[in-house]
């Protein structure tokens, strides 16, 4: 079918569209039998610059509890695994499998981003984030009943993955819509409210567990998650009668532009360690001899890095530019894994990691959102950003079983094969973005200039100093 923003009424074509930063489009080839003022056409096929704030706080605050209350109850899973690991809960249920479902609940939620899309498209986001509300919650539910190993793969994997993926994806892309010279630091916020989310759900889960039970932590914080996301969802406000986006769930031809697999690249990479740092932090703590009290306050000190973290990377992505700050804190992040995580051994170096890692960790949920905008143009983020998830599936999937795979043994140096991987992810990720930088800088020179791009030219301003 042809775009409606493509084409006139009657089919005859009316421009050809130029993605800018928030999504305009400039005239090329206007109809010359057209009687209508060119200068008027143009003005109208301008859409309105975001407003750079207005209702648009009430949206980024939204963005943040749903985020707290997505991604923050997600990451309670740390804490259930620990319990998991150290109780004989389901009988017969091994290790690998329990991190099987932390696993799954990720990558389904970003499988079902096509879908999400879709509902988005043909019903409004509202009443897709309220139907993904009741599946998580419904999932909670559900999961406190469970008695086997399977039950909760179903729930808390599965389940709880399709509803946290509905109402997120239907969300992410609408802060965006209302700024521009604020986009990076507005989600930066949005994307805080993960930790801020796992902070409050790392206590309290812990706390739930030990003093009334399994069972009736899961369904408080069903309940919590309900309320909270349903008001969060009855006061989220789009712009797409201005912003006019592409809402196709799949569009392809993103997959040819080289710039944009290279953002898919470190997609993959970035989650592969985050995953494996996430749930893995709580139980390596218990395994250099910490109690599981200590173990619940290093995860959550690890969500006070995030909360602090990610707004100060969106800070600075907006002066500092957005490719080059998230290359430099993914670069950054997997250092730290060398430096101070595989030399942790007692509770003040394991928290002080988690407070250093987790401010930057968690940056590709803080970033993915412009930085995806800044490569394709925001009049293609749905549809990009559906890819990314997609893309990102399989890694999500396996990357927790990975890190079960490689540790060794029981002891306290169990952990030493899952760090340096962990490490080792989020350098190839930054290499990704020096890559994206530079043919970045190449594409817009070549532009002005008028000429082919050069890889040679490709290489060298991968090292340059610009803002990009």
């Amino acid at each position: 079918m042809d775009d409606p923003r493509a084409t006139g009424m009657d089919g005859r074509l009316v421009l050809e569209k130029v993605e800018h930063d928030y999504g305009d489009t400039t005239p090329r080839n206007l109809d010359p039998t057209d009687s209508e003022d060119p200068v008027e056409k143009n003005a109208q096929t301008h859409p309105p610059p975001p407003p750079d704030g207005g209702y648009g706080w009430v949206v980024v605050a939204c963005g943040f509890w749903i985020c707290a209350m997505t991604w923050g109850v997600n990451a309670g899973y740390a804490i259930y695994l620990g319990y998991y690991l150290n109780h004989s809960v389901f009988p017969g249920a091994t290790r690998l499998e329990y991190a099987f479902v932390g696993g799954l609940s990720i990558s389904q939620a970003l499988m079902v981003a096509p879908l999400a899309t879709f509902l988005s498209r043909k019903y409004g986001f509202r009443q897709t984030m309220i139907l993904g509300v009741c599946l998580e919650a419904g999932a909670m539910i559900a999961a406190s009943f469970a008695n086997r190993i399977w039950h909760l793969f179903l729930t808390q994997g599965i389940l709880f993955g399709w509803g946290l993926g509905l109402t997120f994806t239907s969300s992410i892309g609408i802060p965006s819509q209302w700024f521009l010279k604020r986009r990076s630091i507005t989600n930066g916020i949005v994307s805080a409210g993960s930790g801020v989310g796992g902070i409050i759900w790392a206590l309290a889960t812990n706390s739930m567990i030990e003093t009334i039970s399994l069972a009736w932590a899961y369904r408080i914080t069903a309940i919590c998650l309900f309320v909270v996301n349903i008001v969060a969802s009855l006061f989220m406000r789009d712009r797409n009668k201005h912003v006019n986006p592409n809402q196709r769930a799949f569009d392809v031809s993103l997959l040819l532009r080289p710039e944009f697999l290279l953002l898919l690249a470190w997609s993959c990479f970035s989650l592969l360690g985050y995953i494996v740092l996430l749930y893995s932090l709580s139980d390596f703590s218990i395994s250099k001899g910490l109690s599981t009290q200590q173990a619940s306050i290093v995860t959550a000190v690890l969500s006070v890095g995030m909360t602090v973290g990610r707004p100060l990377v969106g800070y600075f992505s907006d002066s500092v530019g957005r490719i080059n700050m998230a290359g430099i804190v993914t670069l950054v992040t997997g250092l730290t894994c060398f430096i101070i995580w595989i030399p942790a051994k007692t509770y003040g170096v394991c928290v002080f990691f988690a407070l250093v890692n987790g401010a930057i960790c968690g940056s590709f949920w803080s970033c993915v959102s412009p930085l995806t905008a800044e490569v394709v143009g925001l009049g293609n983020l749905p549809s990009a950003l559906s890819l990314v998830w997609l893309s990102v599936v399989i890694p999500c999937t396996f990357a927790e079983a990975i890190a079960f795979a490689l540790r060794r043994g029981t002891g306290p140096n169990s952990y030493i094969i899952v760090q340096v991987f962990t490490g080792v992810m989020f350098i190839v990720a930054s290499v990704c973005l020096l890559f994206l930088r530079g043919l970045q800088i190449e594409k817009e020179q070549a532009a002005q200039k008028g000429r082919r791009l050069s890889l040679a030219s490709t290489f060298r301003h991968m090292f340059s100093i610009k803002k990009v």
